[in-house]
């Protein structure tokens, strides 16, 4: 059986370092037997099919092959169809009402522990706000991931200890539900 996944590649291409070009990216993935493959914007997403099943030792797959072809490790978490479609669907903010520039929703790599963010005061940092879903954070900055107070402390080395951690705004999360459906 075939599944669609999309890989999502934390740190390439920002501020003219760790450069992947596309359509090297998408060479390298065809090489490993991937079929149907495309990329999205120059942030780090691939879109393939594959017979494969296990995400996880596909991402390992993924990092190894892309360390060795450009010469530096970079985090890369793959998720199905299925996945990408429930986790944009269970949303805790109304996605549809706001400006994709204030929704973000940052990957994980493996479930997370709600303790791991429990010592964030998030009264302090309103209106901004987050909730953790499915190896997922989903983060509401009315004035954009930029500006955002509340991402600038979420992205602390020691609270993403031992994962990786991506994050992408809403239009791309609805843009992978769309490019990974069969």
């Amino acid at each position: 059986m075939t599944t669609t996944y999309a890989a999502l590649l934390r740190g390439i291409n920002v501020g003219g370092s760790r450069k992947v070009p596309m359509a090297e990216l998408r060479t390298l993935l065809e090489g490993l037997g991937l079929g149907d493959v495309r990329t999205h914007l120059q942030s780090g997403q691939a879109v393939f099919s594959g017979a494969h099943g296990d995400e996880e030792s596909l991402a390992a797959e993924l990092t190894a092959a892309i360390e060795k072809h450009f010469g530096f490790a970079v985090g890369v978490i793959v998720r199905d169809h299925a996945y990408l479609k429930a986790v944009a669907d269970a949303c805790p903010f109304p996605a549809a009402e706001l400006e994709a520039k204030q929704l973000h929703l940052t990957y994980f790599s493996t479930a997370v522990d709600a303790e791991r963010y429990a010592g964030i005061d998030q009264a302090a940092f309103l209106p901004e706000e987050f909730r953790l879903g499915d190896r997922a954070l989903y983060l509401y900055a009315p004035q954009g991931l930029g500006r955002s107070k509340l991402a600038e402390q979420l992205s602390r080395p020691r609270l993403n200890k031992g994962l990786i951690a991506t994050t992408r705004n809403w239009n791309t999360v609805v843009k992978l539900v769309e490019l990974t459906r069969a």
